[in-house]
């Protein structure tokens, strides 16, 4: 019929995207989630105190999320989404296996951070690129199915390294060395990727009666970007406050070893088991958000809470729970907290957003590593204390959210 146009058809279904997409990140896992298992182990080789291993993952979560301030921005302004993401992908594929051969506490200190950094110049553009195609399976689940695939590298990547430990006698050059192989197929899965859907924002055709950026009707705080709703800076508040009581696995593994819970091997065999967590609890609440709202998010703070009454404690079951409770609290916020912002901001403004949002958890990340690493030196019990107060606030700001 004259002047009637169909829609571009997509080469792969939404689904086929985003499993392909999370094969990607589980390729990508096997390299940074290996190496992330033995940071506290790696650095307190290096002369690290818990100070300094606290510093460290908090600086290198910082940068992960942080930077994406920038990063989000220049994704959304260049529309070069999928350049921003084989950027990122490199600088942490690259990163990882010379970390194996730093012979100092700063340079090690360093590639850490680097890694990290990886991770902040490509997420808001990947995050963009899945928000189209989760647009069709369904926010919650599409970004949950990722996570889990996701997770399965996560689990993979440190069982690979506790392999490598045992047979080296703990030499972290070839354990770390072996992960540029996954490393390679990384990059070279993505490339694939892109060629074959080079605009995956045709999964997301725009409405032609959707608010646009600058919509007179749409609520803001004054002074912020008006294209971002009131409801999402509410949103921020609440997962930062989370952040800045939420321990790192630099932490725990630090205290695995140097409280003499476990030997140096096993502690990726524990970060595997937690990444599994990780993977069902990605899964359950993705499917619960879905179904039930903002209201799923209430066992984030619990379980950031539950964490080091557990794993900071000497007897090693109740290390090993904490550590699964901390693997679960990933697991939220690597897919339901990342789901919740697409549903909260409209496409033109999606990356800028997850920039902003990643950005305000940088900084209470940054925070809360530094903190709880100096409580950990100082006293484990007000390191508890602490951490239950921050959540008891979170949870008050999530309120608010449900509220509205």
């Amino acid at each position: 019929m004259a002047g009637v146009t169909s829609a571009p058809r997509v080469p792969l279904s939404a689904w086929r995207f985003v499993a392909v997409f999370g094969v990607v990140s589980l390729l990508a896992d096997v390299v940074y989630e290996g190496a992330r298992s033995i940071t506290g182990p790696l650095l307190a080789s290096l002369g690290a105190t818990g100070l300094v291993v606290g510093v460290v993952t908090g600086v290198g979560e910082a940068a992960a999320l942080g930077l994406r301030l920038v990063s989000g921005p220049l994704a959304d302004r260049t529309r070069r989404f999928w350049a921003w993401t084989l950027a990122g992908y490199a600088i942490t594929v690259i990163s990882v296996p010379l970390l194996g051969i730093a012979g100092t506490l700063w340079v090690a200190g360093g590639l850490v951070i680097t890694e990290r950094i990886g991770k902040a110049v490509r997420s808001p553009a990947k995050d963009t690129l899945l928000s189209h195609a989760t647009h069709v399976t369904g926010r919650g689940r599409g970004f949950a199915v990722h996570e889990a695939l996701d997770q399965i590298g996560a689990v993979l990547g440190p069982l690979v390294v506790a392999v490598m430990l045992a047979l080296t006698g703990d030499d972290y050059g070839p354990t770390l060395g072996i992960l540029a192989l996954p490393g390679v197929a990384t990059l070279a899965l993505l490339v694939w990727l892109r060629l074959r859907v080079p605009e995956p924002a045709l999964y997301e055709p725009a409405a032609p009666d959707e608010p646009g950026p600058t919509h007179p009707t749409r609520r803001t705080i004054p002074g912020w970007h008006p294209s971002l709703p009131r409801r999402f800076w509410i949103y921020l508040g609440f997962t930062a406050t989370t952040m800045i009581g939420f321990t790192t696995f630099g932490l725990l593994s630090f205290h695995m070893v140097e409280q003499n819970i476990v030997p140096t091997p096993a502690v990726p065999l524990i970060y595997t088991a937690a990444m599994a967590a990780d993977a069902v609890a990605a899964l359950a609440t993705g499917w619960a958000y879905d179904r039930y709202g903002a209201r799923t998010l209430a066992a984030l703070p619990l379980l950031a809470a539950l964490t080091p009454v557990l794993a900071f404690t000497d007897a090693t079951l109740l290390v090993i729970a904490g550590t699964l409770l901390w693997g679960a609290a990933v697991g939220i916020q690597e897919s339901t907290l990342r789901a919740v912002v697409a549903d909260l901001v409209t496409p033109p403004r999606r990356a800028t957003a997850y920039g902003i949002f990643a950005a305000g958890l940088g900084a209470a990340t940054a925070l809360g590593g530094v903190l709880t690493g100096w409580l950990y030196d100082v006293s484990i019990p007000a390191l508890m204390v602490t951490v239950a107060v921050v959540q008891l606030v979170a949870v008050a700001v999530g309120v608010a959210i449900v509220r509205r």
